[in-house]
């Protein structure tokens, strides 16, 4: 087996550097996700309603989903590391577009821009991890990186509710900018521009074969999308807590997801992926039902437990399946493989806000409707659009009992959309269960094909090892079945 040829410093340093630029993603989700009830609030924010909402998330996912496989191929041909510094100089620049954004319209196309910024960096982060690292580091390296997602979890509720609190909603935005100016310097510094050996041409037609045929999939980051979409309304709207309050309520979830990575990831080894993964994915699935249990009234120490199993719950599938997956992957074709897997996952956490905040919209209207009899025309209108408005129009009409139709109403949709989320994780489950069958452990023997970088091998040079090993590999098995 061979081994990378970079200093065991430098590729800790790069792993840092990686895990940055994960980070940055991560933070970014957790942050829109506690200003969207601001960005929802007419005074405060820009009088989005469910819709816009839904479409400032939206864009920003389908763009990232859509393009992640063809950004992956590009790594491939250019280099992963052109690629990931493209990448995070069109999310910098997208990010101040969204923080100065003057309506919901201009807010959702920026969110598109950084979507298009975060599809050039996933796919090009995780290839050039892959490239870095090889054997059972590569394992390790896999499961530290995956603990940026629930880094980032911690942190972006918290910043964001801090910025909301003293600043204007744009804030959130700018955050990214020195993150991304970091990062940018790592990889100057440090970062070799990994690519394929072998130069294949770009396929459109299969690219576009593979995004369509990937619409079907993504249902492991559904529910998680889903029920994340409710708790940012439920905890600052319904229950009234302040954007940094609400952040530091969503604390057990984050830190249970860092913790249940490489907890998962040491059981794995003991027992079995299958063993490990499916009941993990079955408890939170039984922690996102519980939302339906959750009321205006219900003790926040009671939320944080629920969170926090959540949070290990998830922790504990999402770092091992996702280190299984990679670990199949061949080198030269890394970023396309690992553009596969983001691309599962982008396309299930849209399709999981469309879905939840349909099924919200829809329960709402239904529930509040009772409540509007008697009420002014202009104000009835405004209250059937979400809870949000309700309250809203419900302080400036001096009709409190609206509000709270409007508290009640809200906290009936989040009960019927739980146990629709609860039943598509358990069915993600079944699916896990039965695609984990077919798992088996790597072969330790072989190895992988040396990296091709700036200043390294030909890509001829780098084909002729390959093939060398391989024919070592094969005679070795013919002397084995001797």
């Amino acid at each position: 087996m061979t081994t990378s040829t970079l200093p065991k410093s430098r590729q800790q340093l790069i792993l840092a550097v990686l895990m940055m630029c994960s980070l940055l993603i991560w933070l970014d989700n957790t942050v829109l996700s506690t200003t969207l009830e601001t960005l929802a609030d007419p005074a405060r924010g820009l009088n989005a309603g469910p819709a816009e909402l839904q479409w400032a998330t939206g864009s920003y996912t389908l763009a990232f989903a859509t393009l992640m496989f063809t950004a992956g191929a590009l790594g491939d041909r250019f280099g992963h590391r052109a690629v990931l510094a493209t990448g995070l100089v069109v999310f910098a620049a997208s990010s101040v577009w969204a923080a100065y954004a003057g309506d919901a319209g201009q807010l959702i196309a920026a969110r598109a821009a950084m979507g298009v910024g975060s599809a050039l960096i996933m796919p090009a982060n995780l290839a050039i991890l892959i490239w870095t690292f090889t054997g059972p580091a590569r394992s390790t390296a896999i499961a530290i990186s995956s603990t940026s997602a629930g880094v980032g979890m911690a942190v972006g509720p918290v910043l964001a509710g801090v910025l909301l609190d003293h600043f204007w909603w744009g804030s959130v935005f700018l955050v990214n900018v020195p993150v991304v100016v970091l990062a940018l310097i790592g990889i100057a510094l440090l970062v070799p521009n990994f690519r394929s050996p072998v130069v294949r041409p770009l396929d459109p037609a299969g690219m576009l074969l593979s995004i369509t045929g990937l619409a079907a999939l993504g249902l492991l980051l559904f529910a998680i999308s889903a029920v994340t979409f409710y708790n940012a309304f439920y905890l600052q709207g319904a229950r009234g807590y302040s954007p940094t309050e609400a952040g530091l309520a969503s604390l057990p979830t984050a830190l249970g997801a860092i913790f249940g990575a490489p907890v998962g990831a040491r059981l794995v080894h003991r027992w079995s992926l299958r063993l490990v993964a499916v009941p993990a994915l079955i408890a939170a699935a039984l922690t996102m039902g519980a939302y339906g249990l959750f009321g205006l009234g219900t003790p926040l120490v009671w939320i944080e437990v629920v969170l926090l199993v959540q949070g290990l719950s998830i922790g504990m599938v999402l770092g091992p399946v996702t280190a299984s997956l990679i670990s199949t992957l061949p080198l030269e074709r890394a970023g396309a493989g690992s553009a596969v897997t983001n691309t599962v996952c982008r396309t299930g956490s849209v399709i999981g806000i469309a879905v939840g905040g349909t099924i919200m919209s829809i329960v709402y209207r239904r529930a509040i409707e009772p409540s509007l009899d008697g009420v002014p025309g202009p104000v009835r209108e405004q209250a059937r659009v979400s809870a949000e408005q309700a309250r809203h129009v419900a302080t400036t009409s001096r009709l409190p009992a609206l509000g709270h139709a409007a508290d009640d109403a809200f906290v009936h949709a989040m009960h019927v959309g739980a146990v629709w989320i609860m039943f598509i994780a358990l069915f993600g489950a079944a699916v896990l269960l039965v695609a984990l069958r077919s798992v088996r452990k790597p072969a330790a023997a072989g190895g992988d094909p040396e990296p091709a970088r700036d200043g390294g091998p030909t890509a001829d040079e780098a084909a002729s090892r390959a093939g060398a090993e391989d024919l070592t590999a094969r005679e070795g098995d013919d002397v084995g079945t001797r």
